[in-house]
């Protein structure tokens, strides 16, 4: 029950990040937001160090460090699925593929899930789709490289999370710290290699500053999360960020939640509650 309490604050965290951080992209070149989230992201996970300790042994260093990796890919993958397009079909793809890599892991590792979570694990891949799934403005079809480009998104995605969960239990905040500052340094000398194609537009520093504190927090809950449950769950709980940002879309902006997505909300709700059952 608390593993599952901490993937869904980490699931509220992701989708608050997102939504910050995509507003932030839109007032500057979204590598200028990332060059602020970036080390706001750093300090966070620095600051936790005396509070939660940190090991830097070899399991947390490598593990950790592939962490980091497999996050700036992440990131240049996604932003290069959402730019192809249509958002509205790539998107859930991705949501759908970085939930359903970790809990095969999992499974392949040994978990076992009760009958409520045999009926709840499904019930939450769908409710991943339905509440990451727009509203298209016509019946456009993806491309094959947008296509491949929104499944390695998802995978590196996937990749992140399972390395994280890969990493000793005992050494603390070591391995979100190591794959913080691997991601970092990538994408900020991605940034720097780009400088000139980021336009002069300033960042927004606030709101990109607090979407990397919300993505450290996110990170965290993940990371005690997968420490305290089972891969399988938390990681498809934790796809469910998408619903924290289309809510927020929706008090924030008065985005308009489509009927789909009110389906995949309550979805959510009934998968959650019987992997409570679990």
């Amino acid at each position: 029950m608390i593993a599952l309490l901490l993937a869904l604050g980490s699931s509220l965290a992701y989708g608050c990040a997102d939504f910050l951080g995509g507003l932030g992209a839109r007032r500057a070149h979204v590598l200028r937001t990332v060059m602020v989230a970036a080390p706001a992201s750093l300090a966070v996970e620095l600051l936790l160090w005396p509070f939660l300790g940190a090991s830097f042994d070899t399991g947390a260093l490598v593990w950790g460090a592939a962490s980091g990796g497999a996050s700036a890919a992440a990131f240049a993958l996604l932003y290069r699925t959402l730019a192809i397009g249509p958002m509205n079909v790539l998107s859930p793809v991705t949501a759908l593929v970085s939930a359903m890599l970790p809990v095969a892991v999992g499974l392949l590792q040994g978990e076992h899930l009760g009958a409520a979570g045999l009926i709840g694990l499904p019930l939450a891949l769908v409710a991943v789709v339905l509440v990451s799934a727009g509203h298209g403005d016509g019946p456009a079809r993806p491309s094959r490289g947008a296509l491949l480009s929104a499944f390695g998104a998802g995978a590196a995605i996937a990749l992140q999370l399972v390395f994280l969960h890969q990493a000793p239990s005992d050494s603390g905040v070591a391995p979100l710290i190591i794959g913080r500052a691997v991601s970092s340094a990538v994408t900020l000398t991605a940034a720097g290699l780009m400088y000139r194609k980021l336009g002069s537009e300033r960042p927004a520093y606030a709101m990109s500053a607090a979407a990397g504190v919300l993505d450290s927090v996110a990170n965290l809950l993940f990371l005690l999360a997968a420490r305290s449950g089972d891969l399988a769950v938390v990681a498809v709980i934790t796809a469910l960020y998408p619903a924290g940002t289309v809510l927020l879309a929706r008090g924030v902006l008065a985005e308009r939640i489509h009927r789909g997505q009110f389906v995949g909300l309550g979805t959510a709700a009934v998968a959650v509650g019987l992997l409570a059952l679990t």
